[in-house]
């Protein structure tokens, strides 16, 4: 592979060079990218006391495989549908819909999730999106601000001790788990493809 090619996000491999081609193809990947986000926010796994979904996991898996641009451009894209009361996030329609909904106690994580994405995109940009062992670190510290801008928000509205108990101790570890699973998936991607 050429130094060139090792610059690039996985999403790139899909991309043409250059032209009409080129934008249709950004365009459908985040639209594509906003219902993947949409079905894993609304995926439930029922671990234990807490209902676990998938939204984190693939929040990170996308920002690694779509790099800086498409990956930003990607979540601000669904961030603007739940604006508009499409109902894409996790407990939508039944909690709330729209700006209401975002400013509620889901608004730190989500503020959260696009500094998440800008990370990980970021550090795929740079090749970490190669590597299981450089890329988990960068998913690593993705998690830790999806969790502390929630608990920071979630803390002006119920307190640093409920906010605490419930929106984040539940959530730690599933949450490492989804950052390893996806830390692991990109690459593996990525080595499936350097074998061809």
């Amino acid at each position: 592979m050429s130094a060139a090619a090792l610059s690039r996000p996985l999403v790139s491999l899909a991309l043409p060079e250059r032209g009409l081609a080129r934008y249709a193809m950004l365009a459908l990947l985040a639209i594509s990218g906003t219902l993947i986000l949409t079905l894993a926010a609304k995926t439930k796994v029922v671990l234990g006391p807490v209902d676990l979904y998938l939204g984190n996991l693939a929040v990170l898996a996308l920002a690694a495989a779509f790099g800086l641009r498409l990956g930003l451009a990607t979540f601000l894209l669904y961030l603007a549908e739940g604006a508009m009361g499409f109902p894409v996030f996790q407990s939508t329609p039944e909690k709330g819909i729209g700006i209401a909904y975002m400013m509620g106690t889901t608004g730190g994580y989500l503020f959260g999730m696009v500094l998440a994405t800008a990370l990980v995109g970021w550090a795929a940009d740079r090749g970490f999106d190669r590597n299981p062992l450089r890329l988990f670190p960068v998913m690593l510290v993705a998690t830790v601000l999806i969790l502390g801008f929630g608990f920071a928000w979630l803390s002006t509205l119920i307190g640093a001790e409920k906010a605490w108990q419930f929106g984040v101790a539940p959530f730690i570890v599933p949450d490492l788990v989804k950052a390893a699973l996806a830390a692991s998936a990109v690459p593996a991607v990525w080595a499936l493809f350097t074998r061809r």
